[in-house]
Order: structure tokens, then C-alpha cells, then sequence
């Protein structure tokens, strides 16, 4: 069974949170404040972190943003009273995988945690095989993508990426040289909540530069198409 730590500081929400989940059928731990989910994150391993916004002594976004700067990939669902844009962005810019705001349907929450579960769970192990005999591998020059592994190899080198960054550059690698607006990148990868919101796209595009590029601003894999929006693309040889 998926283990989840439900961080937040209102007993009421815990409880009625913890109760859906058993339900169906998770373990659950809980924490009521930042510095306590920190600590319960690095000693129970939790698959997934549901992380209430504000919190006492570190918040949501503190936390958030600790545990991707440790490089901690564990996917973690926000959640807050606020529902400003935002804070939206801003959750998702730190490393958050989905959000959702106050009040909400358990039932909803259930299902967004097991969305996001089936996105991140790896497959059973298998032995090693040849490059040429993985037809789960895409290529890009030098970019390598697992799809069924969640991985993605730049030089040979592993990327450290979020689920959905790792979902953005995949759909942008199942599209090489398509240019893609920023609503059909939301409408692919995020799916729902966040209509109108392509900031989210921008950043996720920055994060994603920010790992594979050599020169960031000169990027030759992910090229901005002024007014339409992205395309992935091999590099033009020098």
C-alpha cells in the first residue's frame, strides 16, 4: 500500500483527510507544522506529500521548496485557502506536481492522488536491455527519455526532474519540431485547473532549460516560437 503524510495545521482537515484516504486503502501519516513534515518526509518515505499552504514554523512553500533543493523528488500535492494566481504559480514554480484550493471534495482529492500516483510509479524491475531493443526509449541527439521509467538522460547524464517537468519534456519530445501553444502544453500535462494560467508553462520551460541546456539563454533543444509558443527540436550542428 502507497504510504501519503498529509501536512496541515487544522485537526479537522487532517481527520476528515486521513479518514478518505484509509478508506481507500493508503497508509497515512501526518504532521501539523513545516519543521514536522520535514523530519516525518525524511523518516517514513512517504510516495506522496499532500501540503497545506500555510503552516506554522516553516509554510508550504518553504517546505516545498527545502525538499527540491535536497533533491527530494517525492510528488507533492498542495493545498490552500488561497486561490489567487499567483500562488498557484508560485507553488508549481517550486517544485509542487498539482494543487488544489479549500474547500474541496475528498472525493476529488482521492482521485488527484491517485492520478498522480499512476504518473510516478516506476515498473517492476527488469533486466537491463540494449538501447536498441528498448522501444520505450526516445531520443533527441543527446536527450534520452524512459517513459515507463520516469527518467530522462541528457549526455548520459540523469536529470533531476519533477513529474510534470519530465511530462512537459516528454510531450514536447512526442511533438519534435511541433510547434505547441501554451494552452495545448496546459491542456496535455496539467489537464484541468489551470485554464488560462500558461505562466505555469514559462516556468516549467525555465526549469527545464535550466537542467539540459549548455547556454540557457541560446537554448538549442527547446526554442521559443515568439506570439505560438515551443517546439523541441535537435540542435543545428555548428
Amino acid at each position: 500500500m502507497k504510504k501519503i503524510l498529509v501536512v496541515d495545521d487544522e485537526s479537522s482537515i487532517v481527520t476528515l483527510i486521513k479518514y478518505n484516504l484509509e478508506q481507500a486503502g493508503f497508509i497515512v501519516e501526518t504532521a501539523c507544522d513545516g519543521q514536522e513534515a520535514l523530519d516525518k518526509t525524511e523518516s517514513t518515505s512517504p510516495d506522496l506529500i499532500i501540503l497545506d499552504w500555510m503552516l506554522p514554523i516553516f509554510d508550504g512553500m518553504e517546505v516545498c521548496k527545502d525538499l527540491r533543493q535536497r533533491r527530494v523528488t517525492t510528488p507533492i500535492l498542495m493545498l490552500t485557502a488561497k486561490d489567487e494566481e499567483f500562488d498557484k504559480v508560485l507553488g508549481l514554480e517550486l517544485g509542487a506536481d498539482d494543487y488544489m484550493t479549500k474547500p474541496f471534495s475528498p472525493r476529488e482529492l482521492i482521485a488527484r492522488v491517485k492520478a498522480i500516483l499512476r504518473r510516478v510509479q516506476l515498473p517492476p524491475a527488469e533486466p537491463v536491455i540494449e538501447e536498441e531493443e528498448d522501444n520505450e526509449l526516445i531520443k533527441v541527439a543527446d536527450l534520452k527519455l524512459y517513459p515507463e521509467k520516469y527518467e530522462a538522460y541528457y549526455k548520459e547524464n540523469l536529470l533531476e526532474l519533477t513529474p510534470k517537468e519530465f511530462e512537459l519534456l516528454l510531450f514536447l519530445a512526442e511533438n519534435k519540431t511541433r510547434v505547441l501553444t501554451r494552452d495545448q502544453l496546459l491542456a496535455a500535462v496539467w489537464k484541468y485547473d489551470f485554464v488560462g494560467d500558461t505562466r505555469i508553462v514559462d516556468v516549467h520551460i525555465s526549469h527545464l532549460r535550466d537542467k539540459m541546456e549548455e547556454n540557457t539563454k541560446k537554448p538549442q533543444y527547446i526554442k521559443t516560437i515568439r506570439g505560438l509558443g515551443y517546439k523541441l527540436e535537435e540542435p543545428k550542428e555548428a
